[in-house]
């Protein structure tokens, strides 16, 4: 799954795939929020990405299927 978290501050977005569901993310955004701590999200290759809960302007979950490559409109 794609999540794309905006952060105050800054001109982009960071884009995480992870293989999370959507509910963990939300908890653990909740969590983070909640204690004023950091928010931990593990990445699809094994990685983790770590953002100070304070500094999260809005996360936005992407499609849970796969990309589809090529031209076809199937």
């Amino acid at each position: 799954m794609e999540v794309k978290i905006g952060i105050q501050s800054a001109p982009r977005e960071l884009i995480v795939e992870t293989d999370s569901e959507a509910d963990d993310v939300e908890a653990a955004v909740k969590a983070a929020i909640a204690d004023s701590g950091v928010l931990v999200v593990a990445t699809a290759k094994g990685g983790r990405v770590l953002v100070p809960a304070d500094k999260i302007a809005y996360l936005e979950f992407g499609d849970t299927a796969a990309r589809r490559v090529g031209f076809s409109n199937l």
